[in-house]
């Protein structure tokens, strides 16, 4: 169901108090710094979103940096830092993941 529309029922989450979810957001993302060996690819083939979706995100929330400057904050470093220090190759299997994840985020 489309949870923008007028008719679509109100989600609790609005209800959070933008402290909260700011607090939990941070707290994600400095999970995520930490957790290099969780590869974009496998979040996006599990979640479909990763680092790079949530930098993103803060942009189409409002953040005035450009999409570099926003995946520098997202990943603590710049990008190309980060992917030459802690990205993998994808594989073949992983790729395929992503690329069904990706099919189900279209369908919400």
């Amino acid at each position: 169901m489309d949870t923008n529309s007028p008719d679509a029922p109100a989600d609790s989450l609005d209800q959070l108090p933008d402290d909260v979810a700011a607090a939990a957001f941070r707290r994600l993302v400095r999970h995520l710094r930490h957790r290099h060996d969780a590869q974009n690819i496998e979040l996006m083939g599990l979640a479909g979103f990763c680092r790079n979706c949530l930098a993103d995100w803060i942009r189409d929330a409002g953040y005035d940096g450009d999409k570099p400057a926003a995946r520098e904050l997202i990943h603590g470093m710049p990008q190309e830092e980060w992917k030459a220090t802690r990205q993998m190759p994808a594989t073949e299997e992983q790729l395929a993941a992503m690329e069904a994840s990706l099919l189900k985020n279209a369908q919400e």
